[in-house]
């Protein structure tokens, strides 16, 4: 009865002292959109995401000037044209709005695809570098503050600086 005793108090200790040292698990925070926008190569992903947008609002604009001299033809010659050619001037406007409209859908998830796309190599340094400083310094977990609310947080714990300078930003 006594060793029951002894053994079950052991465990007791070792399940505190376990649940104890879980409690002593550094918690670092940092704003992850501030560290991506100081990185050199973000300026190049944006100089091509921005060239990209040039040249879908390039073709938008070509399909904008071509409906709107159609459309001032069709005001202009409408009084005068047959049922059949009203028909035909009012399927190329219809025609050239749903391209415009598929136009800029599709420019939108290209734009977004290519973004993301350039993006992951810069997220992934980011990452490695924000896994290393945490290793260096004993922090069991690093909060992104650009994609969550904190209301209270130590100075102490903000890796910012750190991970800035493990990727030798100043």
């Amino acid at each position: 009865m006594k060793n029951l005793v002894k053994v079950a108090l052991v465990a007791i200790c070792i399940l505190s002292m376990g649940s104890f040292a879980n409690a002593q698990q550094k918690i670092g925070y940092i704003n992850q959109d501030a560290i991506m926008a100081v990185l050199p190569e973000t300026k190049t992903v944006q100089t091509q995401i921005a060239a990209l947008q040039k040249q879908f609002q390039d073709q938008l604009a070509g399909l904008n000037t071509e409906y709107q001299k159609k459309g001032e033809a069709y005001q202009k010659g409408q009084a005068t044209m047959n049922e059949a050619a009203k028909a035909v001037a009012i399927s190329e406007l219809n025609d050239l709005q749903k391209r415009g409209t598929d136009l800029q859908q599709t420019a939108s998830q290209q734009i977004e695809a290519k973004g993301q796309e350039l993006s992951k190599p810069l997220f992934e340094k980011v990452r490695n570098a924000v896994q290393a400083v945490a290793k260096e310094k004993g922090y069991a977990y690093v909060i992104n503050t650009s994609s969550t609310d904190l209301i209270v947080f130590p100075e102490a714990d903000n890796l910012e600086a750190a991970v800035k300078l493990k990727l030798g930003l100043k």
